[in-house]
């Protein structure tokens, strides 16, 4: 657009602004202001706004972070021995299994490397980017195997009262294998972890882990199972002492580990009884050999498993802690 001058005549046209102008202007202005020794060059920063992090994991933080590990039986042969890490050049780096098998972000991974947390092949790990086989790699963080197959199944079971402690009945009588029919009948492989009488109710553990069910069902294991016992008669205090003593049966003796005498009314005594014991109806045995015959039981842990508040005859899930436990619990 043209523009007049003081005396009206024509002036020059002025130039439109272009982004070559522009371009023109900032290397001007930023040469003047590196040779003023002011120039700062900006910190980049990440898509999202925020600082980029480092490229070397946080010590620290992972020695706080979180273990979503979820425990496994084992990563190999069951008698494999851990004598030190075996890496492959051709495997999966650590940080992207240890991601797969959720226990926490590639991130978060590398983190808990670096502070030492993680084990392979018996062997603490702390440099990045190692390369093993999953499949026969032993992975622990904390000292806890992680599982990597995910068809592990651990769940919990509030067995109802008259119910059969089977996968199936020839009598037509309801089992633990109409709970979970729909399981099985979608591929699922499951067993129950020991077995309750039908006139006892709690809880009851049911997986596809045979090495896990052996161990908690052995008895050189000592898995504790606690019990609810309302007994016949008014018990004295001594009772506790008697059964943790011994009682001789006819299958051999048997001792409880801990008794409380948790209510006694109206002819009735209400006992919690903790034994590691795995015989056939073994707290009824016991309490009719004290002259005090059971009347109700209820299981309500086997080991450090509590059945809480669930509904008879309901499934659950185990969690990653409660199944961590329980390998803890039988060495695995």
């Amino acid at each position: 657009m043209a523009t007049a001058g003081r005396d009206g005549a024509p002036g020059p046209r002025k130039r439109p602004r272009t982004d070559k102008n522009r371009s023109e202007k900032n290397r001007t202005e930023k040469n003047r202001a590196e040779k003023a020794g002011t120039s700062k060059t900006p910190k980049k920063t990440h898509r999202k706004g925020q600082p980029r992090r480092s490229a070397t994991p946080d010590v620290e933080t992972g020695r706080v972070r979180l273990n979503n590990a979820r425990p496994a039986r084992h990563q190999g042969p069951a008698d494999a021995e851990e004598s030190g890490a075996t890496y492959v050049a051709d495997g999966v780096r650590l940080q992207k299994v240890l991601a797969q098998a959720g226990v926490a972000s590639r991130r978060g991974a590398e983190e808990m490397i670096a502070a030492g947390r993680v084990e392979v092949d018996g062997e603490i790990a702390t440099e990045q980017g190692l390369r093993i086989d999953p499949d026969t790699a032993i992975i622990r963080v904390d000292g806890a195997r992680v599982i990597i197959d995910e068809t592990r199944q651990y769940l919990a079971l509030n067995k109802p009262k008259g119910w059969q402690s089977t996968m199936s009945d020839d009598q037509g009588r309801p089992c633990v294998g109409d709970i979970v029919a729909e399981r099985v009948m979608a591929g699922q492989r499951l067993f129950h972890v020991g077995r309750l009488d039908a006139d006892t109710e709690g809880l009851l553990l049911l997986t596809n882990d045979g090495e896990l069910a052996h161990r908690l069902m052995h008895p050189s294991y000592e898995v504790p199972k606690t019990y609810l016992a309302t007994v016949k008669g008014e018990v004295p205090r001594s009772i506790a002492r008697t059964l943790r003593e011994g009682v001789e049966l006819d299958d051999g003796p048997v001792a409880a580990d801990k008794v409380t005498v948790m209510d006694v009314h109206e002819g009735q005594s209400l006992l919690r009884i903790t034994l590691h014991e795995g015989r056939n109806r073994v707290v009824r045995r016991l309490m009719d050999a004290v002259g005090f015959p059971v009347v109700g039981l209820v299981r309500t842990h086997v080991g450090s498993v509590a059945l809480g508040e669930q509904r008879p005859g309901s499934l659950r899930v185990l969690g990653r802690d409660e199944v961590g436990a329980l390998y803890k619990a039988v060495g695995l």
